[in-house]
């Protein structure tokens, strides 16, 4: 009897738990309110996903900073250029960009005294080609349409001749690398605006004429100094751009 009075009193209970699972179950929420009561309202959300696929950006920017030790560098100036990008994955991008920089540079005569031996600025144009990499830090999504991100390059410049340099000074080509970072802004899927800041650096060559006394007893360079040395310049830009 007391076996049988167990067992009808555990059956009491599983049967009253049973019911009362049942009527939990009942009254729950369905799957979908829950995730919507946790997350954002799909059309309400402040993340979207970015178009992926290759595109081409048009930029406008300020190129400026450093001239080098002796002043001699091409810096100050408007640039003007196009990028073609391709999306690698979620995050990462390649990308290959051309511009025209209308910059500016002094030359320095080594045989006039110290005084009177610096001349300009003149024009001196330089063209930027570069290949780089771009890693977007909100993943494939945008955050309210903004997407930040870093990345690098590695490039070449090429000044242009300036024939009143009678030093044996020229900029020639230079490898250039320049990290940077950068924000975009989605107003629609496949049109972006696009803010970029970098710090562009490439080494400048001096000729030997540096070293040379002139007619007062001066020099350009110290006898002991480098004959060579890394420029470093801020480049801003700001452009548009179509991902097809």
């Amino acid at each position: 009897m007391g076996g049988q009075a167990v067992r009808q009193s555990g059956g009491r209970w599983l049967r009253l738990a049973v019911g009362l699972g049942g009527a939990v179950l009942l009254t729950a929420p369905p799957a979908d309110r829950l995730s919507a009561q946790v997350g954002y309202d799909p059309s309400h959300s402040p993340f979207h996903d970015v178009r992926r696929g290759a595109g081409l950006r048009f930029a406008t920017g300020y190129l400026g900073g450093d001239r080098g030790t002796v002043p001699v560098g091409p810096s100050e100036g408007p640039t003007f250029g196009l990028r073609f990008e391709t999306s690698l994955g979620p995050v990462a991008s390649f990308t290959a960009g051309f511009s025209y920089g209308r910059t500016t540079r002094f030359i320095v005569f080594p045989y006039d005294s110290a005084g009177k031996r610096t001349k300009g600025p003149f024009d001196a144009n330089v063209v930027l080609a570069d290949l780089g990499l771009q890693l977007s830090l909100t993943g494939a999504k945008t955050v309210h349409g903004l997407l930040p991100y870093v990345g690098g390059s590695l490039g070449l410049a090429f000044g242009s001749a300036q024939p009143a340099d009678t030093s044996g000074y020229r900029f020639g080509t230079k490898l250039t690398v320049a990290p940077g970072a950068g924000l975009r802004w989605y107003p629609s899927r496949r049109f972006s605006v696009q803010a970029d800041a970098r710090a562009l650096l490439w080494k400048l060559n001096y000729p030997i004429t540096y070293k040379d006394l002139a007619a007062d007893g001066t020099r350009v360079l110290p006898v002991t100094a480098p004959e060579s040395d890394w420029t470093t310049h801020y480049w801003l830009s700001l452009g548009v751009g179509w991902t097809f």
